[in-house]
């Protein structure tokens, strides 16, 4: 869980600093390598946002027929339960991050 959280946290701050460089560069111009890695991680961004609703709906949806047809066996119930749980709360944060990374943006730009 920590490496996962270090993880997301340092992708996180590199999209502050890419944001960051970009924006005080606008005196000078754009320089072409962060105008392309600007747009590379806006493309990233909405890639991940196109694949994770479907992946969050199947992940649901599973979840949700291994809790329906376990037939009374308890660890299936409580696989399916975590399932939902999981992929929900997966969700939430990605859609979370889009957020603030919205809001950075809007307020730096």
């Amino acid at each position: 869980m920590k490496k996962i959280f270090f993880f997301v946290s340092f992708i996180i701050l590199f999209f502050i600093f890419i944001i960051t460089f970009s924006n005080s560069c606008h005196a000078f111009g754009d320089p072409k390598i962060v105008s392309k890695i600007n747009s590379a991680f806006e493309s990233i961004e909405g890639w991940i946002l196109k694949i994770s609703t479907p992946a969050a709906a199947v992940a649901v949806g599973t979840g949700l027929f291994m809790k329906k047809f376990s037939f009374g066996d308890e660890e299936r119930i409580r696989t399916g339960k975590k399932l939902v749980k999981s992929s929900l709360f997966s969700y939430a944060f990605i859609l979370a991050i889009d957020l603030i990374l919205s809001a950075i943006k809007s307020l730096i730009g």
